[in-house]
């Protein structure tokens, strides 16, 4: 009888473990390739995203955006869904980025593109011209790259 308990409490303790394992593998973070490939990827992404700010495409940005993702911009910071609202009602218009200078590079599973754009956008009313870099992070999850970062800082000069 006791051998029998043995037997079992074996039997649970590999099961236990071989769960915990698969768990573990599917949660694990993905480790990016810095080939220039995904780093092609992340350029389109990025480019794509300035192009549904320009044209308030506030479906596909809540898509790109994590839930917990931040704004930081010249008069302060922005949760997701204020940054999406402020798209929606044109409080703030990005009308066309013009993209100088883009570099990525890649930590784990997360990617950091700056860009130095000059930014045409419409700001209460007024059309304004600025230049800034961009710093984007993106973090892949579960297959998809999601914006966790957009912080816009202004440069001094054209």
């Amino acid at each position: 009888m006791k051998k029998l308990k043995n037997s079992r409490v074996k039997l649970l303790i590999l099961v236990l473990s071989i769960l915990t394992m698969s768990v573990q593998g599917i949660y694990a973070q993905q480790e990016v390739t810095n080939d220039d490939r995904t780093k092609q990827e992340l350029v389109n992404l990025s480019k794509t995203k300035w192009q549904w700010m320009a044209e308030k495409n506030v479906d596909s940005l809540d898509n790109l955006f994590h839930k917990e993702a931040v704004f930081v911009h010249m008069g302060g910071a922005m949760n997701k869904e204020q940054e999406l609202g402020t798209i929606r009602s044109g409080g703030i218009h990005y009308k066309y980025a013009d993209i100088k200078e883009t570099s990525v590079r890649f930590v784990g599973n997360t990617a950091v593109i700056l860009d130095r754009i000059r930014l045409t956008a419409v700001v209460g009313g007024n059309e304004v011209v600025n230049p800034f870099m961009v710093t984007e992070v993106y973090v892949l999850l579960e297959g998809k790259w999601k914006l966790a970062s957009l912080s816009f800082t202004r440069l001094m000069g054209n």
